[in-house]
């Protein structure tokens, strides 16, 4: 046998080794051709390097590039505000095998592009989020568009588009949607309102009535198309049927005159009348005594109402970018000044009626409750203010609640630094956290942010661990989270996860689901023990969601996401429920399967099957000590040997 020269080795494995790590040359040169259109009359007052055909986009770190830690392909196309003036073309990227299956979002806000056709984009498969806003895009939208099975973020605003909106109801994972500013005409097509956490179609030329599921958006989001109706806008919708009765009705009527029966008709209602503000000056005049607990709760209901009208107003659809709201001065008698603050030093001496002048922004509106963001600049902090609609708890037990979650602290729990309590209205402030919630990083995760597997497990062990402590506190209470979930779990400014809004839902708010087992009886015991054993179900749900990248309502097949990864390891295909960066990054299969066991057991619709917080605890607090060793080794000088 002829014996192969060393060197011929070497050379070959260096050749492969750079070719592996290299992007292919078709795909450089597409990228080229689409950055050439992009930027013809290219000022360049903004520094650009690479996008050429004699470097690697990935190792020559192009411009707006990002690409996989793991793998060399291109993730991302980012070029806001660079001033490109050219054209649109993304069939020359989206034709590229190598391309369409990687690329997960193509940004180029703020530029002056022009372009007609989208036909094409719907080839990139993996595309996650697509931002064009501001831009000079024209034509219509092609029904293609939802093709984007993936899609998560579409941002289309400031264009001149025209033309119906093509359905998007089969994105199924789309949070944001974003439109504003066009041209678009006809109906407002079936949108999957639940999942959506970012809404906007204002400034168009929609008509007709909105869809099921528009109004937990503000008017803000509808404003500018006229010929709009329905919640929440204050034009409602009128039935072409009764509309047409109605106008023969008056058309006689005006032809014809009154006839006897109206006018018996009429005055009746006139005396009616007459004897109900008899009845109200009575009640008025009887109540005279209690003139100082009749002003302060109209005061109060001024106050709240100009609060939500101030929030609102602040989320004003096409405010620029320079503009803002500064609040506004409510002069209504004597505010009640009884916004109980807590423990925290750093609120001591805010006052109920600082919270309603200070600028507020509306977050998120859900079935318990709105919170807003408010900036306190007298205080010089920023607050998030949670105000709960339908609480079935009397204003004594709310107090005693509250005071009694103050007591118990845990680092990962963020804790309520004050509420106001009355009997028509009830508000929490918290500290606001900067960095979102578990959903939004999960599912709208920001360009070029990563989420590995180390952060995952570090976030699933920080949850378990702090729900267990609460749940070992508060358990002689009866008092359990009970709304759970990945919007509940928030970051602060170094990333660190917290829950919030911890034992605000009692369990006549809970929702009746499979979480709650028919044998359990109706007894206080029973129901707060379902509760702790919902808190079981809803963190194994998110340990799902850490593991799949899936959102937990609204999967495949119509089916939750507890349901579907269940289904699926039944017959035997454990590995694809795994969320595809974590295999991308070479996340351990072992310990990925050891939190989906976990999980599992955590979702049993059997309540009773499910595992007690502190052995879930333990168990994924293991996996994290395996995770931690792992890395020490394979950082450890001695590991370079093998």
């Amino acid at each position: 046998m002829k014996i192969i020269p060393v060197w011929i080795l070497f050379l070959s494995l260096f050749l492969l080794t750079n070719t592996a790590k290299s992007v292919d040359v078709e795909a450089i040169r597409s990228l080229v051709g689409f950055f050439e259109n992009l930027s013809r009359n290219f000022s360049q007052s903004v520094p650009v390097s690479g996008w050429n055909r004699t470097s690697d986009p990935c190792m020559s770190k192009w411009t707006g590039i990002m690409c996989y830690d793991q793998i060399p392909s291109v993730k991302s196309i980012v070029l806001n505000d660079f001033n490109l003036s050219g054209t649109f073309n993304p069939s020359i990227i989206c034709n590229v095998a190598s391309l369409s299956t990687s690329i997960a979002v193509i940004s180029l806000e703020d530029n002056n592009l022009h372009g007609e056709s989208f036909d094409t984009i719907a080839n990139c498969k993996s595309l996650t989020h697509l931002y064009i806003s501001h831009n000079k895009f024209s034509g219509t939208l092609p029904d293609s568009l939802s093709r984007l099975s993936n899609l998560k973020k579409l941002e289309i605003s400031d264009n001149g588009f025209s033309g119906s909106l093509p359905s998007l109801a089969r994105i199924s994972g789309l949070i944001e949607f974003t439109a504003q500013n066009n041209q678009l005409s006809g109906p407002i097509p079936e949108f999957d309102f639940l999942n959506l956490v970012s809404f906007n179609v204002s400034n168009n030329d929609f008509s007709g009535p909105i869809p099921q599921g528009g109004d937990r958006f503000t008017a803000t989001s509808y404003f500018g198309n006229p010929r709009l109706c329905g919640d929440p806008l204050p034009d409602k919708c009128e039935d072409p049927d009764s509309a047409a009765q109605n106008s023969n009705v008056s058309g006689e009527s005006t032809k014809n005159g009154p006839t006897s029966t109206e006018i018996l008709m009429y005055s009746g209602y006139a005396l009616v009348g007459l004897i109900v503000l008899l009845i109200i000056m009575f009640k008025v005049c009887k109540r005279g005594k209690k003139q100082e607990e009749v002003i302060k709760e109209i005061d109060h209901k001024d106050v709240s109402t100009a609060y939500t009208f101030a929030s609102n107003e602040f989320k004003s659809v096409g405010m620029s970018k320079s503009e803002g709201y500064n609040g506004t001065s409510f002069e209504s008698g004597p505010v009640s000044s009884s916004l109980i603050v807590l423990t925290s030093p750093e609120v001591n001496g805010l006052k109920f009626e600082e919270l309603l002048k200070a600028p507020a922004e509306l977050l998120g509106r859900g079935k318990h409750g709105s919170v807003y963001k408010v900036n306190c600049e007298e205080h010089h902090m920023t607050l998030a203010v949670k105000r709960i609609k339908d609480w079935v708890l009397p204003s004594n037990d709310f107090k005693l609640r509250m005071k009694r979650l103050n007591i118990v602290k845990h680092p990962n729990v963020l804790p309520v630094v004050a509420f106001y309590c009355s009997r028509q209205e009830k508000l929490l402030v918290y500290e606001y956290q900067p960095n979102g919630s578990l959903l939004k990083l999960l599912h709208g995760m920001s360009t070029g942010q990563t989420f590995d597997w180390s952060s995952r497990i570090g976030v699933a062990c920080a949850i378990a661990d702090a729900l267990a402590f609460m749940h070992n506190e508060l358990h002689p209470d009866g008092i359990a989270h009970g709304n759970l979930k990945s919007s509940n779990i928030l970051f602060n400014k170094n990333m660190e996860p917290s829950i919030s809004e911890y034992g605000l839902m009692t369990m006549n708010n809970t929702d009746s689901s499979p979480l709650i087992s028919d044998t359990f009886q109706h007894s206080n015991g029973d129901q707060n023990e379902s509760a702790f054993r919902a808190d079981i179900h809803a963190l194994g749900v998110i340990f799902l969601e850490l593991l799949t990248g899936k959102m937990p309502m609204v999967e495949n097949n119509g089916m939750d996401l507890a349901t579907w990864v269940v289904s699926v390891v039944k017959e035997e295909w454990t590995v694809e429920v795994f969320d595809r960066a974590l295999i991308r990054e070479g996340a351990s299969e072992e310990r990925m399967v050891n939190l989906l066991q976990i999980a599992i057991k955590c979702v049993d619709r059997s309540p009773d099957s499910r595992p007690g917080i502190n052995q879930v605890a333990v168990m994924v607090n293991n996996i994290k000590e395996e995770d931690d060793r792992s890395m020490d080794v394979s950082e450890s000088p001695f590991s370079m040997r093998r």
